[in-house]
């Protein structure tokens, strides 16, 4: 089983890397967060940094649960990268729903 969580996730199908390009087990840490865009940042730009992020945190969730799994990563470790990866999932969802709620507002919105 723990070949097949180790082969290629379906979120790295999606954003076109594979599971073995990822960094080696490491504590959790929270995603550094900027206080304010560079200038003259594109809103695109910022956007594909937070969903590189967010991925890099949920591969860190999985590949610490899968060390833990083989015995070669504390629990603590391993609820720390889940819990940062579990954050960041429901920031994309917050963030994903907000952009389907204002693509509504516009598609609403007369010509």
């Amino acid at each position: 089983m723990i070949e097949a969580l180790t082969s290629l996730s379906a979120f790295d199908k999606v954003a076109g890397t594979s599971f073995a390009e990822t960094a080696p087990v490491q504590r959790a840490a929270a995603l550094p967060v900027q206080a304010a865009a560079p200038a003259g940042a594109e809103f695109g730009d910022i956007m594909a940094q937070f969903a590189t992020q967010a991925r890099d945190a949920l591969r860190m969730g999985e590949a610490t649960s899968i060390a833990g799994i083989k015995g070669t990563a504390s629990a603590q470790q391993v609820v720390e990268a889940v819990m940062s990866a579990e954050q960041s999932l429901q920031t994309v969802v917050a963030i994903r729903d907000k952009v389907v709620a204002a693509y509504l507002e516009l598609s609403r919105m007369p010509i």
